[in-house]
């Protein structure tokens, strides 16, 4: 079975631990997921299952909702109320200060990833150098943010955020602090979507069955067919390129047989057509 499970992520685990208790539940050995939650936070984790793990170029670039709580005052090493606090601020703020701080970063700003990420540093993870207290330069980066909205106040922020793929909510509740001349940190978050899939429509780990499975064809409904013969098919199996002879539109498309069986999936890569990933009557990458 090759596709994917939409997992609500519980507290207090990895994205990881989720994949390797979802393998003993399951029974299933080969397993992926397109973005890491922090341990300290909840919400979708999409699990691309068997295949699919292939697929997980489909999901780089979706845009991320959340929800959570800020919290201002303290620097935290991690950015979050897990970590260890560096250094306190008196904190002069109120409703209209933070909801006009919020919009400031609408729709893009340039972001510096936290020093507690899996960004990669001179062969090391970040992370790994900040727990070596090691100095580390990461570069700012342009991120999109949608939508940055006030849910409540009460001295701690619940908000929402709709982002941009690689946006750290973790640095947005830094530079939000840094806005309001104090500092800020996550103190909860839960991921609500990734793309057009939903937190609503996951399920937890020990909910979750072979049933929920969303397949790899189902993926691919919008994408347009091209139906070859026989002896296309053979070689689109191993592995070779299309050209104008079989298509002259530049959009993806699926090759499917005389059964309407999906064969493969192809992408324009320069002037000809790559096979990207393949269905369970096609080769294996």
């Amino acid at each position: 079975m090759n596709g994917l499970l939409l997992i609500n992520k519980p507290q207090g685990i990895t994205s990881h631990d989720c994949l390797m208790k979802l393998k003993k539940r399951l029974g299933i050995k080969r397993l992926g997921h397109t973005g890491t939650l922090d341990p300290f936070a909840t919400g979708l984790l999409i699990v691309l299952v068997g295949e699919a793990t292939k697929l997980l170029f489909m999901f780089e670039n979706l845009d991320k909702s959340y929800e959570g709580i800020m919290v201002f005052g303290k620097d935290y090493d991690t950015l979050d109320v897990t970590g260890k606090v560096i250094q306190e601020k008196e904190v002069k703020i109120n409703e209209k200060r933070i909801k006009e701080a919020m919009h400031s970063f609408i729709p893009s700003y340039d972001q510096i990833p936290p020093q507690y990420s899996a960004i990669k540093k001179d062969g090391m993870k970040a992370y790994e150098m900040a727990r070596l207290g090691l100095e580390i330069e990461l570069e700012p980066r342009r991120v999109q943010i949608y939508d940055f909205k006030m849910i409540d106040f009460n001295g701690k922020l619940t908000f929402e955020t709709h982002v941009s793929k690689g946006t750290y909510i973790r640095s947005l509740a830094r530079d939000l602090g840094y806005k309001l001349n104090t500092y800020g940190a996550l103190e909860k978050l839960n991921r609500l979507s990734i793309g057009k899939y939903q937190l609503k429509d996951a399920k937890n780990i020990e909910e979750v069955t072979m049933n929920d499975l969303i397949t790899d064809e189902k993926l691919f409904d919008n994408i347009r067919r091209i139906k070859l013969n026989d002896y296309m098919i053979r070689l689109v199996k191993n592995g070779v390129q299309l050209d104008h002879r079989q298509t002259t539109e530049k959009d993806p498309f699926v090759v499917i047989n005389h059964n309407n069986e999906m064969i493969a999936y192809y992408e324009l890569d320069g002037d000809k057509f790559k096979p990207k990933y393949f269905f369970g009557k096609g080769k294996s990458l």
